[in-house]
């Protein structure tokens, strides 16, 4: 699937006009989006950028991308990342490569967010693929207690057979749901729990979605008002 992620991802960036500002994603996917939009500055397109994590920053400054921060400006233009998952009403699941909070404080502040997936991210119903949930250390093992108590299967994630720790110093846990049903109710049920931070549930974040097929196909899926 990794060359159906760099056709969606390479249809993305030419969305990206001159003198835009930029938020780049984080994942497998949007490794292609941010190679290709370093192509095309040294081809001479003039943008700024805003990145989602640590790693998406160390690739873009390595690629000559201009990097900028919030405090320079009040919104971005386009962003584009990938999705763990996509269902029929454009909700997402996101968070597989640990970035989900600065993936949605940038998504949050943009005027135009795309998602590129390859075709095995489109799902009927959110919830096969484990919702990933960042909390705060402290007290961690009873904020996991409360999630559990959600009606999920929590596991905190780790690396190297320690815990993982995201760029913002947090935990992550996958928490399994059999089936999402109601993405709008768990967000908000998960989100009132002391010592979460934030989930990896996108509720309404984007009206556009670039899925890539194995057989070379891009499809372009746009939501209606």
């Amino acid at each position: 699937m990794m060359e159906a992620k760099r056709i969606a991802a390479e249809r993305a960036v030419d969305y990206i006009q001159n003198d835009m500002i930029v938020g780049l994603g984080t994942g497998s996917t949007a490794y292609w989006a941010i190679q290709k939009l370093g192509s095309k500055i040294q081809e001479g397109l003039n943008v700024r950028a805003i990145a989602t994590s640590k790693q998406s920053e160390e690739l873009a400054e390595k690629l000559r991308i201009p990097m900028i921060s919030f405090s320079e400006i009040s919104e971005i233009d386009i962003t584009i990342d990938g999705a763990d998952e996509v269902d029929d009403r454009f909700n997402l699941i996101k968070g597989g490569g640990g970035a989900l909070l600065r993936e949605k404080i940038v998504a949050a502040a943009t005027k135009e967010f795309i998602v590129v997936v390859d075709e095995s991210k489109v799902v009927k119903h959110l919830g096969k693929f484990s919702l990933p949930i960042e909390i705060v250390k402290f007290g961690y093992e009873i904020t996991i207690r409360k999630l559990q108590q959600l009606g999920c299967e929590p596991d905190l994630r780790k690396l190297n057979n320690e815990a993982f720790v995201t760029d913002n110093g947090n935990y992550i846990v996958d928490c399994k749901f059999a089936k999402i049903e109601n993405p709008e109710n768990l967000h908000h049920s998960i989100n009132l729990i002391p010592g979460v931070v934030n989930n990896g549930l996108f509720i309404d974040m984007t009206k556009k979605v670039i899925v890539g097929y194995k057989n070379g196909e891009v499809k372009e899926i746009q939501k209606r008002s």
